[in-house]
């Protein structure tokens, strides 16, 4: 039910040589002051999604920085966990409804056998960050954990959350000493009196396979073994085959855009690795039906039976495309849109969420509201070479200034320091 996940040891300094020294050093002073404080990060899925992505490079940067950091990972026996999880995950970004008597009993009773099982195998740490909704009841379980620091850490859209859900689910975060969320515009009203909020934006590794530079050749290899051709014009979409990614948006822009260039060729790339997404394969379908006969539209559901790991093919496929999308309507942050700025490409990013604190509107990408204006864009940046490459320029610079893995541990830690009251926050230093 509880899985603990190890990891091999990282360099911390080849991600402090990516940062300003002075910022560098904030981060080395400010670990060393952990001393012997134990944290675990604890979420619903090992793999998939850009909690897991997240947590996948945090856990060892914590670590090689010398603070004692497990990751740890619910399963919760009941198979219909995922599904009220990813109806709640809906709702919380908008979506109408309610939910039933049983699944709400599912939902608790499911995390009160997590809580029990914590207790039984002795899991236990001084600060424990628990992330997304999946998680959010276990603040009020760990009674065991006396002197506990507990943080829920919301990574999700909740600008128009569905209101009865709100009601249902406010009243938990009382049980937390502090809640970080993605963005200012995120945090819910209403909050119960107690725990206090900051703001971390996600961050990537630029070290991973997935960010790390591909040559041109690798890449064009690769998207040729998927079936691209690699003598025309691409556009890619990377992300979960899910209703709020608007696939099918997407597709509409492909096909405007098509109009002033003929032979574009579309990539929808959502390689299904996420336990807690039930709904992936129903929406593939749609799209499938939706894209019909073209033999233009690739889309990449199943990571079976590919021709290199799923962490090359999105590497691959976005430094060939000429241009990224990420049309989504709905969007907690979106790690793939500052994936795709780091490689230097010009990405194209619905108007909503934090694909807003990502792109710089003509600066150093396009935000916009509709599939026309989608495809405007996308017909522009593939006419203007020399606009592309400003663009990309433009879009690596501002993800090493704002979104690198070491400034979002540095929120995260900040985030505990404060919350415990040790080291300088004991002092009344902020």
């Amino acid at each position: 039910m509880i899985e603990t996940i190890e990891y091999p040891e990282t360099d911390a300094s080849r991600y402090l040589d990516l940062m300003p020294p002075d910022a560098a050093h904030c981060l080395t002073e400010l670990a060393a002051q952990f001393g012997d404080i134990r944290v675990i990060h604890m979420n619903s899925t090992a793999n998939g999604g850009g909690v897991a992505e997240i947590l996948h490079s945090l856990v060892p940067l914590s670590n090689a920085l010398g603070i004692r950091t497990q990751r740890a990972v619910i399963n919760p026996k009941d198979p219909r966990f995922f599904d009220v999880t990813k109806r709640i995950h809906n709702m919380l970004q908008g979506a109408e409804g309610s939910l039933s008597e049983e699944e709400l009993a599912v939902y608790y009773g499911c995390l009160d056998d997590v809580a029990e099982e914590i207790e039984r195998i002795g899991l236990s740490a001084d600060v424990w960050f628990l992330h997304d909704p999946q998680l959010l009841p276990l603040g009020r379980l760990l009674d065991h954990c006396s002197g506990a620091t507990r943080i829920w850490t919301v990574h999700i859209d909740l600008t128009q959350p569905n209101a009865w859900l709100m009601d249902e689910l406010l009243p938990l975060t009382a049980a937390y000493d502090a809640l970080i969320c993605s963005m200012d515009t995120y945090v819910p009203g209403r909050l119960p009196p107690g725990p206090a909020v900051h703001i971390a934006p996600p961050a990537i590794d630029p070290l991973t396979t997935k960010n790390s530079v591909m040559p041109g050749e690798r890449s064009a290899e690769i998207a040729s073994l998927l079936g691209i051709d690699t003598c025309r014009p691409l556009v890619t979409q990377v992300s979960r085959f899910d209703v709020w990614k608007d696939p099918w948006g997407v597709i509409d822009a492909y096909r405007l855009a098509c109009k002033s260039h003929p032979g574009l060729q579309l990539a929808l790339l959502g390689l299904s690795q996420a336990n807690d997404d039930p709904e992936g394969a129903q929406v593939v379908e749609s799209v499938r039906d939706y894209a019909g006969d073209d033999s233009n539209i690739h889309l990449f559901f199943s990571p079976d039976d590919l021709p290199a790991s799923n962490d090359e093919i999105v590497n691959a496929l976005q430094t060939h495309s000429d241009v990224l999308v990420q049309k989504s309507t709905r969007e907690g942050f979106g790690l793939t849109v500052s994936e795709g700025m780091w490689k230097g490409k010009a990405i194209i990013g619905g108007n909503v969420g934090g694909i807003r604190l990502q792109i710089e509107d003509g600066q150093s990408g396009y935000l916009v509201n509709s599939s026309v204006e989608a495809g405007e864009r996308i017909a522009q940046l593939l006419s203007d070479p020399d606009l592309r490459a400003t663009i990309g320029k433009n879009a690596r610079q501002r993800v090493r200034e704002r979104f690198l893995m070491p400034r979002l541990m540095y929120d995260y830690m900040r985030a505990a320091q404060q919350a415990r009251k040790f080291g300088a926050a004991a002092n009344g230093v902020q």
